[in-house]
C-alpha cells in the first residue's frame, strides 16, 4: 500500500476502522513520552498518519474540540474568493468534481494556501451534517488548527494524501473520510491552495486518488494557460484612452476581449466582465462561427454555417434576437451588429488559440489548453470544420516533435485507438523508460482486436 494510500484494494474496511479507533484512543490517551507506545502506533499507522499526529501534539491541538470558529467573517470570505487564482478555474473543477461529488454523494472543498476553506460544495444532506463539524466555507482546516485532515496535511506536506476515519486527529472527524491534494502555481510552483473530496469511505477508496491528481493536473494546466494569457495580455501596447468626457470608456476597457471556451465544453463557457457564464448550444455555434469570420456573414451565409441550410434564415433571425438579449442582459460586453452580421469586438476562443500555439511550436501550451473536442455535440458545419482542424493538427503536431512526454499524455488522453501515435511513441521512448512496457502492452491489444475484427 502506498504511504498516500488508506487502502490496499480488498482490504477490510471495517477492520481499519476499528484498528485506527483503538490506535487513536490511546494516542491521545496515553502518555506522550512512553518508546513502547511510540513504537506500536509507529507499526500500526502509516508514517504519514504518525508524523502528523506528532505534529498535532506539538501544536497542542485538541482532539476533542469540535471546530466551530469562522476565520474569515463574510466580507473576507468573498474578497478572497473574488481574488484568489482557483477562482479563475472552477469551471474546470465545476466539470471534473463537483457535478460528480453531487450524484456520488461526495462533498468537493477548495482551500486556500494557510488551509482556509474557501468552496465547499456536492451532496446538499452531506454538507449540512459536515458544517455541524465545522467544515464549511471560512473555516482554517490546517494541520495547526484540526489536527490531521486530509486538506490540511495534503499541505503541510506538499502531497497528495487519503485520511481513513480516526485517522483525523479530531474525534469528531472519525465519521468521515477524504483525499485532498496541493495546487501549485504554474509558475512559481508554490502552493496556492488544496482540493478536498470528503465522505464516507468511498471517499478514501484506491480510485480516488488518481481521480483526484487527474483533476489537479487539469486544474494547474488551466492555470498555466491562464498565467500565459495574462502574460500575453499584460505585454500588449495599451490603447490611449478615448477623449470627450464619456464615462463609459472604463466599463468598456474592462471588458475587452471575451472569451469563448470551447475545447471540451458542453455548454459552452464564455469569459467576459460579467464572469464565467454558461452558453447554449445554438448561441455558442453562432458566435463561434462570427468569431471565425470577424468581417462578418450575411444571414444566408450564417444560417448556412449553423444549420448547414440558407433557407433556415428565419429560424437564424430568432436566434439572433435570443442571443442579442442574453447578450446584453449578462452585461457581457459583446454586441451583435447586422448587415453584415458581426460582432462590435474581438472574441478570443480557446480553440483559436491553441491553433495558434500550435502554429508557433508550443506544442505543450496547446496540449495543457486541450480538454477535448470543440463543442463535441455539435453538429453545425463552422464547428465541425474548426473540430476537424484543431484535433487533425494537434495529432500532427504531437507526431512530428515526436517528444516523448507530450506524446505520451497525448496517447493516454485523447488517442487511445491510435496505432500511429503508440508506434511512434515506441519509437521515441528511452529504452528505459518503465513507460515502454504500457506502450508494448496496448499495441498488443490494438492488434488483438485488429485480428478479432479481420477475422
Amino acid at each position: 500500500m502506498s504511504t498516500w494510500q488508506a487502502l490496499r484494494r480488498g482490504e477490510s474496511v471495517r477492520e481499519r476502522r476499528l484498528m485506527l479507533a483503538r490506535a487513536h484512543e490511546r494516542f491521545t490517551t496515553g502518555p506522550g513520552d512512553d518508546p513502547e507506545l511510540l513504537g506500536r502506533f509507529a507499526a500500526e499507522l502509516r508514517p504519514v498518519v504518525y508524523e502528523s499526529w506528532l505534529r498535532s501534539r506539538r501544536d497542542t491541538v485538541d482532539p476533542n474540540r469540535v471546530p466551530d470558529r469562522p476565520i474569515l467573517d463574510d466580507e473576507e470570505l468573498q474578497e478572497l474568493r473574488r481574488t484568489h487564482p482557483i477562482g479563475r478555474v472552477l469551471p474546470v473543477l465545476q466539470r471534473l468534481l463537483f457535478e460528480e461529488a453531487s450524484e456520488s454523494g461526495f462533498i468537493v472543498a477548495v482551500g486556500d494556501a494557510a488551509g482556509r476553506l474557501l468552496w465547499v460544495d456536492g451532496d446538499t444532506g452531506l454538507r449540512s451534517r459536515a458544517e455541524d463539524m465545522g467544515f464549511r466555507a471560512g473555516m482554517d482546516w490546517s494541520e495547526r488548527a484540526v489536527g490531521t485532515s486530509a486538506p490540511g496535511s495534503a499541505l503541510a506536506l506538499d502531497h497528495a494524501i487519503q485520511v481513513l476515519g480516526a485517522e483525523h486527529y479530531n474525534r469528531f472527524v472519525h465519521q468521515w473520510s477524504c483525499t485532498a491534494a496541493p495546487v501549485h502555481d504554474p509558475v512559481s510552483g508554490s502552493i496556492i491552495g488544496v482540493i478536498d473530496v470528503t465522505g464516507g469511505d468511498a471517499a478514501a477508496s484506491p480510485h480516488v486518488l488518481p481521480l483526484m491528481e487527474a483533476t489537479l493536473a487539469a486544474v494547474e494546466a488551466e492555470l498555466k494557460v491562464e498565467s500565459l494569457r495574462r502574460l500575453v495580455e499584460s505585454a500588449r501596447p495599451k490603447r490611449l484612452p478615448e477623449t470627450g468626457g464619456t464615462r463609459a470608456a472604463p466599463e468598456r476597457e474592462r471588458a475587452r476581449h471575451p472569451r469563448l471556451v470551447v475545447l471540451g465544453r458542453d455548454p459552452a463557457l464564455l469569459e467576459c466582465a460579467a464572469g464565467v457564464l454558461p452558453l447554449g448550444g445554438r448561441h455558442a455555434e453562432i458566435l463561434l462561427a462570427l468569431a471565425q469570420a470577424p468581417q462578418g456573414l450575411s444571414a444566408a451565409a450564417l444560417a448556412e454555417e449553423v444549420y448547414d441550410a440558407a433557407d433556415s434564415e428565419q429560424t437564424l433571425r430568432a436566434e439572433m434576437v435570443r442571443l442579442r438579449r442574453w447578450l446584453d442582459q449578462h452585461d457581457t460586453g459583446t454586441r451583435l451588429l447586422s448587415r453584415p452580421y458581426r460582432l462590435d469586438r474581438g472574441l478570443r476562443v480557446d480553440a483559436l488559440e491553441a491553433l495558434d500555439a500550435l502554429g508557433r511550436g508550443a506544442h505543450r501550451l496547446a496540449l495543457a489548453a486541450y480538454q477535448g473536442p470543440v463543442l463535441p455535440a455539435s453538429d453545425a458545419p463552422s464547428t465541425e470544420r474548426l473540430r476537424r482542424e484543431v484535433d487533425a493538427t494537434l495529432r500532427e503536431s504531437l507526431l512530428q516533435s515526436a517528444a516523448a512526454d507530450p506524446l505520451f499524455e497525448y496517447a493516454a488522453n485523447w488517442a487511445a485507438e491510435d496505432r500511429e501515435v503508440w508506434e511512434t511513441l515506441l519509437q521515441v521512448l528511452p529504452p528505459l523508460s518503465p513507460k515502454r512496457a504500457r506502450v508494448v502492452a496496448k499495441l498488443q491489444a490494438l492488434s488483438s482486436v485488429e485480428s478479432t475484427r479481420r477475422g
